[in-house]
């Protein structure tokens, strides 16, 4: 190994672990250890910004930018609201649908925004029927971080995917000929969802009875009443809409999937300003105070880091190392992969991780002369459902537990936190570890 590489590894190595420690900002690291690689030679600064996925970086402001004024709407609480009166006063019932509600929002929204948008929801409703609001708060968070691979909208790594592999809007849905991340992940959802209900959340509220009257004032209620402005709604609903579908078919207009985003984000935000008065929206100053700068300037960095490393050579020199093992037995080697991360991601943020990963399996798979999607859907599947485990693997889960423990009832000891972590996890990673076989490991190797 040359000078540079170690010099470029040792950075790498450094600022992932500083992220991973969790004491410092992850997004200062980040722009400590990016300096530290252009004064030190791993890259020039134009190389550097040329590492960044700009396409990527687009789609996620843009995405957030609408989800803020989705957020906004009074769908969650619609829906929340609709999940209670299909549960029928059954608590169990109505905690397995807004867990499912919250995951299946986050196939297009961040579940970070998602655990902010549905929140109040699971307070105002548990609060009136005096329940403890941890469960609710806690299978929201599972839920919401579930499917945002699913598709490419929702998350970080499913868009890094896209990045490095090119793959569209529609690869998610069916890819060469078999069901891809949206309909296995589906199904692995729902049957975990179905699990924890029969075996955890039933027995869980077994003889619980919530506060009766309360319960009528919630569910009497109508649910179209938690959307106050109802031009503002369908404008943000419809423009939410608008952008997802032209995302879809991208590959008939050629245009980047973060410009179409940008172009959706636009006109939303301009609607809403040109018609303020009759919409009564949000304006656009308070949306962009609700995003998460360090973390968009962390995912920038996070691009630089793994380019620096891709640059001086060192994914492709550990991707040669490896080659041969996975073409030897592509089973074992995908096996080894996905049970590796699952625990690994469940302890440290796994954006960094599943970037490599993603650049590894790219030069690995063209050294053995195999195809790189089993082990990338592994490395993905694997990555979203592990990191269920800790607060410190889902950004989601450290959210949705720091709200809860603002509230007064609502403080959360270790063990209750793996009592519904752990179930999930093993659960869901089982089942997607079945299918991925089933779907995408066993034809590969005929």
């Amino acid at each position: 190994m040359e000078l540079i590489q170690v010099i470029a590894l040792v950075i790498f190595l450094a600022a992932v672990g500083l992220i991973i420690w969790g004491k410092l900002d992850r997004a200062v690291v980040g722009l400590v250890g990016v300096a530290l690689m252009v004064l030190l030679g791993v890259m020039d600064e134009s190389e550097a910004f040329l590492a960044v996925d700009w396409n990527v970086i687009a789609i996620l402001f843009s995405i957030w930018i609408i989800a803020a004024y989705f957020g906004k709407s009074g769908i969650p609480e619609y829906l929340a609201v609709l999940a209670l009166r299909v549960s029928r006063n059954n608590i169990a019932i109505f905690l397995t649908l807004i867990a499912i509600i919250a995951g299946f929002i986050s196939m297009f929204v961040d579940n970070v925004v998602v655990i902010l948008m549905m929140a109040p929801v699971v307070f105002h409703v548990t609060r009136r029927m005096k329940l403890a609001s941890f469960p609710f708060i806690m299978m929201v968070g599972l839920g919401a971080n579930f499917m945002g691979t699913a598709l490419l909208l929702g998350d970080l790594p499913p868009q890094m995917l896209h990045s490095v592999s090119g793959i569209e809007f529609g690869g998610f849905l069916w890819q060469m000929g078999r069901p891809s991340s949206f309909i296995l992940l589906t199904i692995t959802f729902l049957l975990t969802m179905f699990i924890m209900y029969q075996f955890k959340l039933k027995k869980l509220y077994s003889g619980v009875t919530a506060d009766a009257t309360a319960m009528a004032e919630i569910v009497g209620a109508s649910p179209t009443e938690h959307i106050k402005h109802k031009k503002f709604a369908a404008v943000a609903v419809g423009m939410f809409l608008m952008t997802i579908l032209a995302m879809s078919f991208r590959q008939l207009t050629g245009l980047h999937l973060g410009f179409i985003a940008l172009v959706g984000m636009m006109a939303l935000v301009l609607i809403n300003e040109i018609f303020a008065k009759q919409l009564k929206g949000p304006n656009f100053e308070s949306v962009l105070g609700e995003l998460d700068w360090r973390a968009l300037i962390f995912y920038i960095v996070l691009f630089i880091l793994v380019g620096g490393i891709n640059h001086v050579g060192v994914i492709d020199m550990v991707a040669k190392a490896l080659s041969g093992y996975f073409q030897q037995n592509l089973i074992l080697g995908s096996s080894l992969l996905y049970w590796v991360t699952a625990p690994i991601v469940g302890v440290v943020e796994h954006d960094a991780y599943i970037l490599a990963f993603l650049y590894l399996i790219r030069d690995m798979a063209a050294s053995a002369s195999i195809s790189p999607w089993p082990l990338w859907w592994a490395l993905l599947w694997a990555g979203t459902l592990g990191s269920n485990l800790t607060i410190a693997g889902a950004p989601a889960l450290f959210v949705a537990q720091s709200i809860c423990e603002k509230e007064d009832s609502c403080r959360i000891q270790l063990g209750e936190f793996f009592r519904y972590s752990v179930p999930f996890v093993v659960i869901s990673l089982v089942i997607q570890y079945i299918l991925l076989l089933i779907f995408w490991v066993i034809p590969f190797t005929m």
